[in-house]
């Protein structure tokens, strides 16, 4: 199977159509779960699909460090490529590489303002214009409508897709909507929200919001825990 073709069969293109066309460029969007649930293996491989048909992508994860992250990357491209039967692995392999920037802040202060001044030396010392943005453990608890404004203006900005994780736990209240804390107070200035939940084998995902539409559909989409891959229900 060549690389457009898995993309067009991605089980991402049922959640884009689940949320009327995707999270779309300059929008925010936030997938939440407890701890250890999967929402890196998630935010991956979104990144991934993004990746292989040549979009460059910057992975900011906030609390692991670089070389994590790049076995995250590896681990699911490997199972990918075996289960799809992809060819010529070496080039999409190249590609993924080429194409990908981690940044980590562990053991440093991160900010938004720092945010915007790797994305600027990226652009302006490395000529890597990022088309797609991960924000991996976005502390939300600390986090104020302003800090949203700003992160949505980057992703305008960049004129991409701005994805992020938070991490709930059971005890955490929830709006009507079922969108939980540490989210929910700022649930106005994100446009999707999912959540993840385990159950039957694979971690389900949950649409909680989706732009401003009232009523929300159904996702047939899930990740196996054991191959970290999104699939169809």
């Amino acid at each position: 199977m060549h690389s457009k073709e898995l993309n067009e069969r991605s089980p991402l293109r049922l959640l884009e159509q689940s949320i009327h066309g995707g999270l779309g460029r300059g929008n925010l969007g936030v997938v939440v779960a407890q701890a250890g649930v999967g929402k890196t293996a998630f935010l991956v491989g979104v990144a991934l699909d993004d990746l292989m048909r040549g979009h460059k992508v910057l992975h900011v994860a906030l609390d692991e460090p670089v070389d994590k992250i790049r076995g995250y990357y590896d681990e699911i491209f490997r199972d990918l490529a075996r289960t799809s039967n992809l060819e010529d692995i070496g080039n999409e392999r190249l590609k993924v590489e080429r194409n990908r920037n981690i940044h980590t802040y562990v053991g440093k202060a991160f900010s938004i303002a720092r945010l915007r001044d790797a994305i600027d030396f990226l652009r302006t010392h490395m000529h890597f214009d990022p088309e797609a943005l991960i924000v991996d453990g976005f502390h939300f608890e600390k986090a104020t409508a302003a800090d949203l404004d700003a992160l949505r203006q980057i992703a305008r900005e960049i004129n991409g897709e701005l994805w992020m994780s938070a991490v709930t736990d059971r005890r955490s209240t929830a709006d009507e909507r079922g969108i939980p804390e540490p989210i929910a107070h700022l649930a106005a200035g994100l446009d999707v929200v999912l959540v993840m939940e385990p159950g039957g084998g694979v971690v389900h995902l949950r649409l909680l919001k989706d732009h401003d539409n009232p009523d929300v559909s159904a996702i047939h989409v899930a990740l196996d825990p054991t191959t970290l891959l999104l699939i169809q229900e």
